[in-house]
């Protein structure tokens, strides 16, 4: 099967969506998804979106993502990421999207590693709160088909250039799609570990592919490890507890109930005193008290929390939770310039399967959002301008 589009975007998570959203009305847009549309990380995201809350604000929020990142960011992409914060944001909320407010103002949360609250969120499913909107306006766009359960097998390439791509589905079988531009926003590799926040079919496919066609590639190495998800035997996806918890007076205990690390350092290096302590305890877990935090607070910023907790039998208000660190996100992937384009013609790349340098070697707390969100834009505003050019030297 074969089928045209200006604009083909493998991956429905919020990268994926806000591109879709940037581009032109007039080009037809094909998006595609390995699993269910919901079913991508964007929706997990817990603790909320980083902004810029003021000019005074911008060093600090620089030196934090910096820090975090052991000074291996790309300082253009940060500043771009930083400044473009506000922008962002407005046109989350013009989308619907909805973030705690206290008497018309928004409230601010703060994670390990800042330097002070920035980040909104909307309780503690922030990443469902924004996704969920942009996927309902997406849906509202009559140049956009989304095809679920449609695994993107290659990219179709012709004289160094992409011109689509290779998928397959049970429906059609196998379906060439030849676009103009092709955005890849497939998301992360957390499929491909045993302990993982992400869906179990996000496995790196952009990035093996990108490997096959000499593509460049930038920091595989670079993964992050979550410090706290809720401990459990069962097999897959570990449901993470949120930093803003931590951000929120949250402690961790060692098996004597004692506490054995500063809660608000980057999480790498929280990751590591957690293990450390795991060793010497001989556990598989350490404990995560909530104690410190009023039980108001908990039931209204954490909610989801709060109920998953309950159904695996533990009381956050009343008791301590087991966590342990599970891979979470990778900063790697298929290096791209400030507008999302890779070392191929007409090929971008945005979101988590992307790398432009705003993480460096260690993510920042709540940058993820904010990032995808960001650098999407930029990849459909270079596609617009493409296509601008195009008519003007046509005409």
């Amino acid at each position: 099967m074969k089928l045209n589009a200006d604009v083909v975007i493998v991956g429905t998570g919020v990268a994926g969506l806000f591109g879709a959203l940037n581009l032109p009305s007039d080009k037809q847009v094909i998006m595609l998804t390995k699993s269910d549309i919901e079913s991508s990380d964007s929706f997990l995201a817990q603790g909320g979106i980083c902004v810029l809350r003021d000019e005074n604000d911008y060093a600090a929020y620089f030196e934090d993502t910096m820090k975090a990142g052991h000074y291996e960011n790309r300082k253009e992409s940060v500043d771009i990421m930083i400044r473009s914060s506000r922008e962002i944001i407005e046109d989350l909320v013009a989308s619907g999207v909805e973030f705690e407010k206290r008497n018309g103002k928004f409230v601010y949360t703060r994670e390990g590693a800042h330097s002070r609250p920035r980040i909104l969120f909307h309780e503690d499913i922030t990443g469902k709160e924004i996704t969920g909107k942009l996927l309902k306006r997406v849906k509202e766009l009559e140049n956009v088909q989304i095809f679920e359960y449609t695994t993107m097998t290659d990219i179709i390439e012709k004289n160094r250039r992409c011109e689509g791509v290779y998928a397959v589905n049970e429906k059609w079988g196998e379906i060439e799609i030849y676009a103009d531009y092709t955005i890849l926003a497939s998301g992360g590799i957390g499929g491909l570990y045993k302990h993982s926040t992400n869906f179990p079919h996000l496995t790196g496919d952009a990035v093996e592919i990108s490997k096959k066609h000499g593509i460049r590639l930038e920091n595989l190495d670079y993964v992050q490890i979550h410090p706290t998800t809720l401990y459990s035997k069962k097999p897959g996806r570990r449901f993470l507890i949120s930093e803003s918890v931590r951000g929120e007076g949250a402690v961790l205990y060692n098996k004597d109930k004692k506490r054995f690390v500063d809660e608000l350092l980057p999480r790498d290096i929280v990751t590591k005193a957690i293990r450390e302590q795991m060793k010497k305890d001989g556990t598989e877990h350490v404990w995560l008290s909530m104690e410190k935090i009023d039980k108001e607070t908990i039931l209204k910023h954490f909610p989801n929390i709060y109920e998953h907790c309950l159904e695996e039998g533990y009381d956050v208000t009343k008791e301590c939770i087991p966590v342990v660190p599970a891979q979470h996100y990778f900063m790697g992937g298929i290096w791209v310039d400030v507008n999302s384009r890779t070392s191929m013609e007409q090929l971008f790349a945005v979101g988590e399967t992307s790398c432009n340098g705003v993480h460096g070697a260690n993510r920042l707390a709540s940058n993820s959002l904010l990032e995808s969100l960001v650098f999407a834009k930029r990849a459909a505003q270079k596609i617009t301008e493409c296509y601008r050019q195009e008519a003007k030297e046509s005409a």
